[in-house]
């Protein structure tokens, strides 16, 4: 990477969108935020205050909380209040459209305090579910309030990522329709289907009666093989879960503030903080309690608030029905009552799921679209009450967490508890380039420095045996080589004055190409140490600080994150960039030929 003293041709334009833009929407200072750690010794708590028809209660203060830790009261060190940060129509003026192949992290709205992931499971979830869900989503979709953060995900025989954040409707419209990436209907073999669970309890009716009613030992051991098929499903599907959570967790460790995951299925097989008995069946059923705390304090740790919603919609029992799939070729009554002791199930499970982790359960209503609007709406106005301990112990054990108004009669939802183990952060530990993890496929954008990039394809091209541009040595041909110029704005950026009437400054430039799996491809980064002499520190307070890269992509479609990161003051912008190096390649062949010509 080099820094450039020339202003580029889009420089002018780029800033003078930002300016009008940035003074409405000022972002949080990621500083100024707590992160829960384990091994801190301090505990940070997002609260959901609302009324009894849902609507959020504002301007709540310090002292009319309190918090109690295993029934004792603990001192509140650090509080905030968080809001959406909706505005009506016309507050913020219309950014000019950018130039072709130029981008910017400029938010067109306000960012908000807390994000939304759509996961959409079809390993725990019946295959008529699945379409019923996927209509909903894409009707909320459609009518989605602008500004409304969101990435999707799909979870079947494994997490799928399907669309990063964004809060373009028609971004997210067309992802679960993607016919290579987005939502499919299926069933998954650790799944056991309501026809399943009839096909098995027909296969022992028919055997019963070809004994004249009676049963004996070969289906009673017919019996016990059938249940153990479905207990070691049952484990399957929620290992397989498991992993799927703690990989969400994870994406989303770096991403500041609230996560609200609205989890879509019909099943929900795991629990965050099992209680002891809990504990026993999972082991029992080979679910390792080390895994679920594990899940647990990479849920906690990553600030995931989840958002329960049942995909069946009505929960109706299908006893009487003699025609269907259901539990009336399960055996009539007795398998109605079973059918309604599984929603019950469910039930609990799906509340115990929000409560463990301050969200809030949606079932019994066809109205998906409706439940995922409500739960936006919970997850986007929240009060964050930090605390350290009184108990100094880190000895992994579960902690209590109870939260109480001084005044009122409200609804409090908030995560009940933690765990105090101090090896989880380890596990998520910064690399030594804080730039890097933010890098990944999907974040938002981060907009604590604000800049632009154009990107365009190199012209001429290299030669195909010319070294490559990026970092990775196993880069598969053929490529693509883009030039990317960033233009960062300069008040953005710590640059500190020097006795020689300098300014000095350090940022880190980073480049991570992806391909349509979410693989990394390719990547490139640097270091810069500035030191502005005054005329060129003159020019940059009107164009703004210029950075060059270049890296080399397969000539496939491709996503570039970019980066910038300011090692003064600890701040990040980043930006995602679709590129489609087939058609680049051809259009840098045309300038080319007609630079050339």
């Amino acid at each position: 990477m080099r820094l450039r003293c020339s202003a580029f041709v889009f420089a002018v334009l780029l800033f003078s969108c930002i300016a009008p833009l940035r003074a409405q929407s000022p972002s949080t200072d990621a500083s100024q935020v707590p992160v829960f750690k384990a091994n801190a010794r301090a505990v940070a708590v997002d609260v959901v205050v609302t009324k009894g028809n849902d609507e959020p209660v504002t301007a709540l203060h310090k002292q009319d909380f309190e918090i109690i830790e295993d029934g004792k009261p603990q001192t509140i060190d650090y509080f905030e209040e968080h809001t959406s940060k909706a505005l009506p129509p016309g507050a913020l003026p219309q950014a000019p459209a950018m130039p072709p192949n130029v981008y910017t992290n400029v938010p067109s709205v306000p960012p908000s305090d807390a994000v939304n992931v759509l996961l959409l499971d079809s390993l725990n979830t019946e295959k008529e579910d699945q379409v019923f869900m996927h209509k909903q989503i894409l009707a909320f979709l459609k009518g989605m309030q602008p500004g409304t953060r969101c990435a999707i995900f799909t979870l079947g025989s494994k997490l799928r990522f399907i669309q990063g954040f964004t809060a373009d409707s028609s971004i997210l419209l067309a992802a679960p329709n993607d016919s290579k990436n987005g939502f499919t209907t299926q069933k998954d073999a650790a799944y056991q289907s309501l026809s399943d669970k009839a096909d098995d309890a027909a296969d022992i009716a028919r055997l019963t009666m070809m004994l004249g009613g009676h049963s004996d030992g070969g289906i009673d051991a017919f019996r016990q093989a059938q249940a153990d098929h479905a207990q070691y499903q049952s484990a399957d599907r929620e290992m397989m879960t498991l992993e799927a959570l703690n990989y969400l967790a994870r994406y989303l460790a770096d991403v500041p503030g609230r996560k609200n995951l609205i989890w879509f299925a019909s099943s929900f097989p795991v629990t965050i903080f099992p209680s002891p008995s809990q504990r026993q069946a999972l082991s029992e059923a080979r679910v390792y309690t080390s895994a679920v705390k594990r899940t647990a304090d990479l849920l906690t740790v990553s600030k995931v608030a989840v958002y329960p919603i049942n995909a069946q919609g009505m929960m109706v029992e299908h006893g009487m029905q003699a025609d269907g799939p259901g539990p009336a070729r399960m055996g009539g009554i007795g398998a109605y009552s079973e059918e309604a002791n599984d929603h019950a199930s469910t039930i609990f499970a799906m509340e115990e799921l929000a409560a463990d982790t301050g969200g809030k359960a949606f079932y019994n209503t066809n109205d998906l679209n409706g439940a995922m609007q409500r739960a936006i709406n919970d997850g986007s106005h929240y009060y964050t009450l930090a605390y350290t301990p009184a108990n100094k112990k880190m000895d992994g054990k579960y902690r209590g967490i109870q939260i109480k108004l001084a005044a009122g009669k409200y609804k409090l939802a908030y995560r009940r508890g933690y765990n105090a183990d101090d090896s989880l952060v380890a596990d998520l530990k910064q690399e030594p380039d804080p730039l890097r993890p933010m890098l990944k496929l999907g974040l938002p954008s981060a907009t604590q420095i604000l800049y632009g990039a154009r990107v365009l394809p190199a012209a001429p091209q290299p030669a195909a045996n010319a070294t490559h541009a990026g970092k990775n040595p196993k880069l598969a041909c053929p490529c693509t080589r883009y030039s990317i110029d960033l233009m960062i704005r300069w008040t953005d950026v710590d640059l500190k004055k020097t006795d020689d009437n300098h300014h000095d400054g350090k940022i880190s430039v980073g480049l991570m190409a992806y391909d349509r799996d979410g693989n990394a491809v390719n990547w490139a980064g640097a270091i810069q140490g500035m030191n502005f002499e005054p005329e060129v520190y003159s020019a940059i307070q009107k164009s703004g600080v210029p950075a060059h890269m270049e890296i080399d992509v397969p000539s496939t479609d491709v996503y570039l994150e970019t980066g910038v990161y300011d090692w003064g003051t600890g701040k990040a912008g980043t930006l995602e960039i679709p590129l489609h190096p087939n058609a680049a390649t051809a259009t840098a062949a045309m300038q080319t030929t007609t630079k050339n010509n």
